[in-house]
C-alpha cells in the first residue's frame, strides 16, 4: 500500500518533470536508473531514497523542498490537491510560459478581462 507522503512526492517529481517538458526516459537517463523506475517513483509505488531525490531535484532544477510543498505534517493538504493535477490545466501553464514576455503579458490582461465578464 502506497504511503499517502510517497504519492505526493511522486506526483510532484512527474508535475515538474512534465513542467520542464522531460520525458521519463529522459529524466531516468540523466539520473542513472531505469524508466520504470521513475514510473513507480511517480505513482508512488517505490519510495524515493534521499540520494535519488537529490539527483532528481538537480536534474529538475528545483530544491529538495519542492517535493514536499503542499504537507503539513506528513498529510497532503487540501491545497495541494489544486487544478496542477490537471494535465489540460499543466499544459496551457507550460504555453503560457513559453510565450514572449510581452505578449504574455498581454495573454495574461485578456484572460482576466474575460474571467471578470464571464
Amino acid at each position: 500500500m502506497k504511503h499517502p507522503v510517497d504519492a505526493h512526492v511522486g506526483k510532484r517529481i512527474r508535475h515538474r518533470r512534465w513542467m520542464v517538458g522531460m520525458t521519463q526516459q529522459q529524466l531516468a537517463d540523466k539520473v542513472g536508473i531505469k524508466f520504470q523506475q521513475i514510473q513507480k517513483y511517480e505513482t508512488g509505488m517505490n519510495r524515493v531514497s534521499a540520494s535519488r531525490l537529490w539527483d532528481i531535484a538537480e536534474t529538475l532544477g528545483v530544491t529538495i523542498s519542492f517535493f514536499f510543498e503542499g504537507l503539513d505534517n506528513g498529510v497532503v493538504s487540501a491545497a495541494s490537491n489544486d487544478m496542477m493535477a490537471d494535465k489540460e490545466a499543466m499544459e496551457l501553464v507550460r504555453s503560457y510560459y513559453a510565450i514572449p514576455e510581452a505578449q504574455r503579458r498581454r495573454l495574461f490582461d485578456l484572460a482576466r478581462v474575460l474571467s471578470e465578464a464571464a
